[in-house]
């Protein structure tokens, strides 16, 4: 039997072994009807993709599609955001190649705190931009990586302030 809550409202939402949804309010339990989680990630903030065991998108929350100006579900994510062909010392992709294979052999997330991956808007050139990435994976009944939720957060503007008082991207002391 649950323990009663100490408030008559809301308490808690946990999902059952059956993947049933409860909410439990004082000391009954009922079952509530699932959240539309499809909703949920479209609404999700930050931007969010979704990507299969080989690194194709199956998903993308509105927040990405804005800021990138794009939907790119069905592509290879390699393929819809390349590393900038200018930028002779990229390692965008292949920081997030190392990344994604990491999440898939030991089936936890992986964070990479700051990463410059350039960006080609639909019109222009590559723009240097950096992130804050978090790759997390989504396990199958068989315990094996399902789909990958990757997160990013962009962190351009930090790197930026860190330059302008004297500090490289990732907030050491710039040699001079």
């Amino acid at each position: 039997m649950p323990l009663p809550c100490r408030r008559r409202s809301f308490c808690a939402i946990n999902a059952g072994w059956d993947g049933e949804v409860l909410i439990k309010t004082d000391a009954l339990s009922r079952a509530a009807d699932a959240p539309d989680f499809a909703l949920v990630f479209a609404k999700m903030p930050g931007l969010c993709l979704v990507l299969d065991p080989g690194f194709v998108i199956v998903a993308q929350n509105e927040e990405h599609a804005r800021a990138t100006q794009a939907t790119v579900v069905g592509q290879m994510v390699f393929a819809a955001f390349p590393d900038n062909p200018e930028h002779s010392g990229a390692t965008g992709v292949a920081k997030i190649r190392a990344s994604l294979l990491k999440v898939l052999k030991t089936r936890q997330a992986d964070h990479l705190a700051l990463l410059r991956y350039d960006v080609k808007p639909p019109l222009g050139r590559f723009q240097t931009r950096y992130w804050s990435v978090t790759n997390v994976p989504i396990l199958g009944e068989d315990g094996y990586v399902r789909w990958i939720l990757l997160r990013a957060e962009e962190m351009t503007e930090l790197v930026e302030q860190r330059h302008r008082i004297g500090l490289s991207a990732d907030g050491r002391v710039a040699p001079s």
